[in-house]
């Protein structure tokens, strides 16, 4: 294996110590940066961490002192702006900088949840039916939109924004949860048909060539019956709600025979529609009757050892080591003027 000198770029407020001691590693707020930052050291690359907090022109300047083979990108957005992702990237495409994870391109695409649906329409992938609202305008519901809907903000992932109250079964609700959306997350929210049932995650790996893993589902074993089973943020973030309420993710089982590779290969369409690159998570959702309906498509998703893309790899056969590793081969062969 080739050793190459990694320019790990991360927020400045998710730098990991020098020294961790005392410090519990599965609950701290820089898991991610810390799993990949000593793994990648473990496997015998140079690491330089770059802590970013507004200016880009820091890499410039690492570039010229560390001369690194390939930046190692963490960031999830700039000035804390989620849309943002993609001028980092277009930045370090116009330095020639090799980096992993997704193409601008993709991630705009992919950001905005509408026109990854409008693409994903065009293209005969099933999408629930949705429409925006935007920030300042009144909300008028189509008649072709009935109840229940699901609310949530355009451009945020991570489930921000996203709890129970987000689905809604009446005008008034409608009204109040979008305009929670606009004042509070401060984006435009999209409004879309509610799908009662499981919720499905497919990992991929690649360029051209794609790897993907094994279909995952989030399941909630202890949630009370009048409980909507839907990721909110505390459904992904809280260990403690998560505990009491046995939320777990692993291999989906119980699918009707053939519905695994179908939904494999309608992930690889979308991956490929919405032009990404590096690695994704596609999130769908399986209603009672055996329909697949794509929810959106995660550019750079949670790299952490443990969680579900990880996991998912290593279910797979590749184990985390293999994986952070093929994540820089993957983004040393990425050419945004010719893809490899």
């Amino acid at each position: 294996m080739r050793k190459l000198r990694v320019l790990a770029l991360l927020h400045d407020y998710l730098v990991p110590p020098d020294d961790v001691t005392g410090h519990d590693l599965l609950a701290v707020d820089w898991k991610t940066e810390y799993d990949v930052v000593s793994t990648l050291r473990d496997i015998g690359h140079e690491v330089k961490v770059l802590g970013i907090r507004d200016d880009l022109s820091v890499i410039r300047q690492a570039m010229q002192d560390f001369k690194p083979h390939i930046a190692f990108n963490l960031l999830e957005n700039l000035h804390e702006v989620a849309v943002f992702d993609q001028n980092v990237v277009s930045y370090l495409e116009l330095l020639r900088l090799p980096y992993t994870g997704c193409n601008s391109r993709g991630l705009m695409l992919s950001r905005d949840k509408a026109l990854t649906k409008m693409l994903l329409t065009y293209h005969r992938i099933p999408v629930a039916e949705s429409v925006v609202f935007r920030v300042g305008r009144a909300v008028h519901r189509p008649k072709r939109l009935a109840f229940p809907l699901i609310v949530k903000s355009l451009t945020q992932d991570a489930s921000i924004g996203i709890s129970q109250a987000s689905v809604v079964d009446d005008e008034p609700s409608l009204k109040e949860r979008v305009k929670f959306i606009h004042r509070s997350i401060g984006t435009d929210a999209i409004v879309e048909r509610y799908i009662e049932g499981r919720e499905l995650y497919v990992g991929i790996l690649g360029n051209l060539r794609l790897r993907v893993f094994p279909v995952w589902e989030l399941k909630f074993t202890k949630m009370p019956e009048d409980v909507h089973r839907i990721a909110t943020e505390r459904v992904k973030w809280s260990a403690k709600y998560q505990k009491k309420h046995g939320i777990t993710t692993g291999p989906a089982r119980d699918l009707p025979d053939g519905l695994a590779d179908q939904i494999q290969r309608l992930c690889r369409r979308v991956y490929r529609t919405l032009e990404l690159s590096g690695y994704a998570r596609i999130d769908l959702r399986l209603d009672a009757e055996g329909r697949v309906y794509v929810l959106e498509a995660n550019a750079n998703p949670q790299l952490a050892y443990g969680e579900d893309f990880a996991e998912s790899a290593e279910t797979a056969g590749m184990s985390y080591e293999a994986l952070l590793q093929e994540i820089l081969n993957t983004g040393l062969r990425w050419r945004p003027e010719r893809p490899g």
